[in-house]
C-alpha cells in the first residue's frame, strides 16, 4: 500500500496550491515532507513551510553526510540553485503514518529507487500550456521584484523536463487535470487518496 502521495507538475500547474491544500486535510492526515533549496525565499514564503531554506554550505554537509536522497541543480539566471530532499526523520515506512510531498519528476524517480515503487502514489498535475503560461505571468506580476526572464526559462524547462516520454519511463498513468476550478481537481485526488492510502 502506498504511503507517500508524490505530487508533481509543470511550473504553474498549481501544484504548490493542490499540495498546501491536501497537507491542510485534516481528514486526510498526510505528514507533509519539506524539501531543501539553496535559493532565495519568494514573497510570500515561509521557511520551513514551503522549503528549508539553505546555503550552499549547509548543502554540502548534508551531502558530505550522505543525508541527501534527490538532488536538482537549476543553473539559472541569478546561478546555481539546488532543490533536494533529505533523508532527515521525516519519513519513516512502516510506522502507520501517510506523507505527502512535492517534487519534480526527476526527485520522483529517485524517491522510487530510494524507498520502492510500492510505497509512493504519483500525483501528476496536467494543465494546458496556454493557461500555465497565463497563470505564470499572473503569478509573476505579484512578486515584489518581477523575473520575467527566469520565468521564462522554467517554463521551457518544464516542456522537456515532464516530455511524454519522461512520464511514460515514469509508468504514470493517471493525469489529474487542473485546467478549470482548482477545486475539482483537488476533489479527484482527495478522493483517490482516500481509496489508496488511507484504508
Amino acid at each position: 500500500m502506498p504511503e507517500i502521495a508524490f505530487i508533481m507538475g509543470k511550473s504553474s500547474s498549481g501544484k504548490d496550491s493542490i499540495f498546501r491544500m491536501l497537507a491542510d486535510d485534516k481528514e486526510l492526515g498526510l505528514c507533509k515532507v519539506v524539501p531543501y533549496t539553496t535559493r532565495p525565499m519568494r514573497s510570500g514564503e515561509t521557511q520551513g513551510v514551503e522549503y528549508n531554506f539553505v546555503d550552499d554550505a549547509q548543502a554540502d554537509r548534508m551531502a558530505a553526510e550522505g543525508r541527501i536522497i534527490e538532488l536538482r541543480s537549476y543553473n539559472t539566471v541569478h546561478g546555481i540553485w539546488r532543490y533536494f530532499t533529505a533523508d532527515d526523520g521525516q519519513i519513516e515506512l512502516g510506522n502507520g503514518s501517510r506523507y505527502i510531498i512535492i517534487g519534480t519528476l526527476e526527485a520522483y524517480k529517485k524517491f522510487l529507487r530510494y524507498f520502492g515503487e510500492e510505497h509512493i502514489m504519483p500525483i501528476y498535475i496536467e494543465v494546458d500550456d496556454g493557461i500555465r503560461l497565463e497563470r505564470a505571468l499572473e503569478r509573476e506580476r505579484r512578486q515584489q521584484a518581477p523575473d520575467y526572464e527566469e520565468m521564462c526559462r522554467r517554463f521551457i524547462a518544464d516542456c522537456h523536463d515532464f516530455s511524454e516520454e519522461n512520464i511514460a519511463e515514469c509508468n504514470i498513468n493517471k493525469r489529474y487535470s487542473n485546467n478549470a476550478a482548482i477545486e475539482q481537481c483537488l476533489s479527484e485526488i482527495r478522493r483517490d487518496i482516500g481509496n489508496m492510502m488511507i484504508n
